[in-house]
């Protein structure tokens, strides 16, 4: 309990002015208390939990609104995967100083895509730091009793779908560096700015959510590229993929252009015998984990 005769810290001063105005539930108690109330009706509770870090998951001279929005959009995107309706979620902020015009833009975006998703801001805390910044959020969803969809339940003979299209951000990241995808679209402003704003602000899957929960038999968020994320899942039940890499998703603004600076981008990067040992050590990493591997006509 705050006596409200204390003068309000500086954290306090903060979370008043640029967080308490989005957490509007109830539930949030105007981040007054030191809990909340998440209120459920008989569904399970979905929990999941992701930094991001400057410097390593968002440029520092990224535009604060966007960050903001990344950061519970690659919870909710975890959230969609598993079936679940987002419920609300908590923010940890770490900081090196309270700058206003850092701040107001990043609470600006925070709340609108707390409203769009239908994800309250609960509470949270905030740090100083002396090192980069650092965001995390825990965020909460609902699903009926049991029927949150596991990476664990693939089976041999479904297929692998993938929602979106594939290295979106990747590209996105690396125009922002000035590298080859920048030099091979260099004429081409409107692939640019569609590829870095996939990169700026992922789109989370959360419109697929009871899809997702009614048909798919294993999900997961592909954050770590469909090769990683894959060997992942499919580490956890006896079978092995099959990709045919030309029918997958890839970005249609515009395609050739697109496919030329990803080969831009990687060769200088992963050379064929990078490619090579990173395929056979996917493989091993399946295969330490399966009794009965099969299907791998389908890779090189």
């Amino acid at each position: 309990m705050t006596d409200s005769n204390k003068p309000a810290s500086g954290e306090d001063s903060l979370i008043a002015r640029y967080f308490r105005p989005i957490a509007t539930d109830p539930g949030a108690f105007g981040l007054g208390d030191d809990a909340a109330i998440l209120k459920v009706s008989g569904d399970d509770i979905v929990v999941t939990t992701d930094a991001i870090v400057e410097g390593v998951h968002f440029l520092s001279d990224d535009p604060p609104d966007a960050i903001a929005r990344k950061a519970l959009r690659v919870n909710l995107s975890d959230l969609a995967a598993k079936g679940a309706i987002p419920t609300g979620f908590v923010l940890t902020l770490a900081l090196r100083e309270a700058n206003d015009a850092w701040l107001a833009p990043f609470a600006r975006g925070l709340g609108e895509d707390a409203a769009q998703f239908g994800c309250p801001l609960l509470g949270g805390d905030t740090v100083s730091t002396p090192g980069p910044l650092m965001i995390s959020i825990t965020a909460f969803g609902r699903v009926p009793p049991d029927k949150m969809v596991h990476r664990s339940g693939a089976k041999p003979g479904e297929r692998i779908v993938v929602t979106g299209t594939i290295g979106d951000a990747a590209l996105g990241l690396d125009i922002l560096r000035g590298g080859a995808v920048a030099a091979v679209l260099a004429d081409d402003a409107a692939a640019k700015e569609m590829l870095v704003g996939r990169y700026l602000v992922p789109q989370p899957r959360n419109a697929l959510a009871n899809a997702v929960r009614d048909h798919a038999s294993a999900a997961m968020d592909v954050s770590d590229g469909l090769a990683g994320d894959l060997a992942r899942s499919c580490a956890l039940r006896p079978a092995c993929p099959r990709l045919s890499m030309p029918r997958a998703s890839h970005c249609p603004q515009p395609l050739q252009h697109c496919s030329r600076a990803a080969r831009s981008a990687l060769k200088p990067s992963f050379p064929a015998a990078t490619i090579t040992r990173f395929y056979v050590r996917f493989r091993r990493i399946a295969l330490r984990h399966l009794r009965k591997p099969q299907d791998w006509s389908g890779w090189p």
